[in-house]
């Protein structure tokens, strides 16, 4: 299969871009990060990115607070298709993507949601599974689909919740997993091992 040209959407600190980067420049994923755009002027996404010599760049998603829409959207369509991108990663992107984009890259959108789906969708997820009592939490990366984190499931890990957990050592034990999810997805991607029947990703070949 052909190397992975990512194109990358963050809103925040960009640590599961950056488990990304450090999966390329190890050897260990056929991929390349051809941009990053953020939709905040000052995420530290874009710093991550200009010290990887990535290009990079802030997207301005104005007048919507939530979704990514219009001509912001058009111009990222434009952006990501110009700098090679064949495959969208949303790394902390907290914006709903809409129909154009995922028309755009049919199949190639993968999120990362910090919950066991179909489990607690939407925001602060470990929270809800911390309120809601759960005694396992983990992290799933998915295809997007028009719903909210509600596309095909690729991998899922599972987290222990603790007695004593708050929602920030929750989080934290969380995102240790996601750092580990993601680019074992994108393997499977880059070595053509997924195959989509209706809601179920068959994944051939090695695991993890």
């Amino acid at each position: 299969m052909a190397t992975l040209k990512l194109g990358v959407l963050g809103s925040g600190s960009g640590s599961n871009m950056q488990s990304i980067v450090d999966a390329i420049e190890k050897g260990e994923l056929d991929a390349e990060v051809k941009l990053v755009l953020a939709d905040v002027p000052d995420a530290k996404i874009l710093d991550r990115a200009k010290r990887h010599g990535i290009p990079c760049r802030y997207l301005d998603c104005a007048p919507w607070k939530t979704k990514l829409e219009g001509p912001a959207e058009d111009e990222c369509i434009r952006l990501l298709k110009e700098a090679g991108c064949d495959t969208v990663i949303l790394a902390g992107f907290m914006r709903i993507v809409k129909p154009a984009l995922l028309a755009a890259f049919p199949m190639r959108v993968l999120n990362i949601h910090p919950a066991l789906l179909p489990a607690f969708p939407g925001v602060h997820s470990w929270t809800q599974a911390l309120d809601y009592g759960c005694k396992v939490a983990g992290v799933t990366v998915h295809f997007v689909d028009a719903g909210t984190d509600s596309g095909p499931i690729i991998v899922q890990k599972c987290v222990p919740v603790m007695e004593d957990d708050t929602p920030e050592t929750l989080h934290a034990r969380i995102q240790v997993q996601e750092h580990i999810a993601f680019p074992e997805a994108l393997r499977h991607l880059a070595a053509g091992r997924l195959r989509v029947e209706g809601r179920r990703v068959v994944i051939s070949g090695p695991q993890g």
